[in-house]
C-alpha cells in the first residue's frame, strides 16, 4: 500500500459549497451554533441537492455542534476553512438543522467574557 492510500481523500473547499462563498447568516467567528433536534432527539443530515455531494461534512458539522459551538471552532475542529465552514453552516440554518446564536455583543462593542472564551477555546485546540 502507497502512503496516499492511507490518507482520507480530500474535498477540494470549493466544491463543498458549489463554488459559493458567500452565506446568507452573519456568521462572526464568535457566533455560536448549535444543532436543532427533532422532538425524538434525531437529526437528519440533508440529503438532496448540492447538500448530498457533501454528507461526511454536514455529518461531522452536525455531530460537532450537537454541543453549543462557535464558527472559529467548528472550522479548527473538522479543519475546514472558516469561508467553507460559514456556508456551509448558514445551509444548515437555512435547512432549520442548526441555530445560530446571537454573540451577546453590542453594535460595535465585542463583550470581553465572549472573546475571552473564544480565545481560551481556540488555545485549547
Amino acid at each position: 500500500m502507497t502512503s496516499a492510500s492511507h490518507k482520507a481523500a480530500r474535498v477540494r473547499p470549493y466544491s463543498l459549497t458549489g463554488g459559493r462563498t458567500r452565506s446568507g447568516h452573519v456568521l462572526l467567528v464568535e457566533t455560536f451554533v448549535a444543532t436543532l433536534e427533532t422532538p425524538d432527539g434525531a437529526v437528519e443530515p440533508a440529503l438532496s441537492g448540492p447538500a448530498s455531494r457533501m454528507v461526511p461534512e454536514i455529518r461531522a458539522i452536525i455531530d460537532l455542534c450537537r454541543r453549543m459551538r462557535s464558527v472559529a471552532e467548528v472550522s479548527a475542529l473538522l479543519k475546514i476553512p472558516l469561508g467553507v465552514v460559514r456556508v456551509l453552516l448558514s445551509d444548515l440554518a437555512d435547512q432549520g438543522k442548526i441555530r445560530v446564536y446571537g454573540t451577546g455583543r453590542s453594535p460595535g462593542q465585542p463583550e470581553r467574557a465572549l472573546l475571552e472564551r473564544v480565545l481560551s477555546g481556540l488555545r485549547r485546540l
